[in-house]
């Protein structure tokens, strides 16, 4: 992967945390600005798709972790039944 230089400016304690965490993982100051810049950039990324393309109908509430299971199972069978399955 190709990489571009830039300057940026940042606190002094940010990058003595930065400086601690790279000596303490054994890997370059850099690297860890790198990941950082990476997190920064996947969180702000406006998606073409969105994450979930597919809604269910439920009863109106927020459902345990066993009904929301129930309630797709029983959306994924009738998909099935029907011939209409994703």
């Amino acid at each position: 992967m190709s990489m571009k230089r830039t300057n940026v400016y940042a606190d002094p304690e940010d990058l003595a945390i930065i400086k601690e965490a790279a000596k303490r993982r054994g890997i370059s100051e850099a690297e860890i600005i790198r990941q950082g810049i990476h997190l920064a950039a996947m969180a702000n990324r406006v998606w073409d798709e969105p994450l979930f393309s597919r809604t269910f109908a439920g009863p109106g509430r927020t459902l345990a972790k066993d009904d929301v299971r129930d309630v797709v199972a029983d959306a994924a069978q009738r998909e099935t039944d029907s011939g209409t399955a994703a």
